[in-house]
């Protein structure tokens, strides 16, 4: 399904500031030292982040430009040991849609709506293309570990949902995919996370027997871009 072309889709952020993570009191906040004081910022990932969010790392703020925000910045990307990870919960359904948009998913593509509901579901995105039509879920991706990309991080009895209803979807004539969106470059493989939730793993090798696309994508992370990139093979 996917069909690679040149042009270069990503998504960008604005007044980029370099700073050290702290401490995460909360899912939302984390404190940072920036330029010489603390800085309460905002984190764009409520996921656990565990593996990433430790004491001492460079971190990436943006700027939000909104004087009546209680935090001024919003903490987009970590530094991994060398390895950069874009965090920022909302630039995967971005980047694909416009990765999609510039005729990288599939041929013809001549809709693509966000947020759409089918019966009791609800989907990142419906497409169509000709008399062709079907649903995209989008799962964004942090969890590294010697080099090979997982999902999810922690047990996600939604994303089990998603993979579900793509089944159904698939059974009533639809096209169906996920794409797992992987924020960071240079992986060798994607897996599912047995260990963490190995339900998640089963059903996503049923969805992908049923006739469920399953993509996975990597990106170039700069510390003010994220860039749809190359496949990275399926280890399933």
């Amino acid at each position: 399904m996917i069909n690679y072309r040149k042009e270069v889709i990503s998504v960008t952020y604005g007044h980029i500031l370099p700073a050290k993570f702290l401490s995460r009191p909360n899912r939302f906040i984390a404190e940072t030292e920036l330029e010489g004081g603390v800085e309460t910022v905002h984190v764009k990932n409520t996921g656990r982040c565990r593996e990433l969010l430790i004491p001492g790392r460079t971190v990436w703020l943006e700027e939000s430009g909104n004087p009546a925000r209680k935090t001024k910045y919003d903490l987009v990307a970590v530094d991994k040991d060398g390895l950069p990870v874009n965090m920022d919960a909302q630039a995967p359904n971005k980047v694909f849609a416009e990765w999609a948009e510039a005729g990288h998913f599939t041929d013809g593509l001549t809709l693509l709506r966000p947020e759409t509901k089918w019966g009791s579901s609800r989907f990142d995105f419906y497409f169509e293309a000709g008399e062709r039509k079907g649903f995209v879920e989008v799962k964004g991706v942090t969890l590294e570990a010697d080099g090979r990309a997982y999902f999810p991080d922690a047990p996600t009895e939604r994303g089990v949902k998603h993979l579900r209803e793509l089944i159904e979807a698939k059974q009533r004539g639809y096209e169906a995919a996920v794409c797992f969106v992987i924020q960071m470059a240079g992986m060798k493989s994607f897996s599912p996370n047995d260990a963490t939730h190995p339900e998640f793993g089963r059903v996503l090798r049923e969805a992908r027997a049923a006739g469920v696309e399953v993509l996975a994508v990597e990106c170039d992370v700069t510390p003010d871009s994220l860039t749809m990139t190359k496949a990275v093979p399926l280890a399933l």
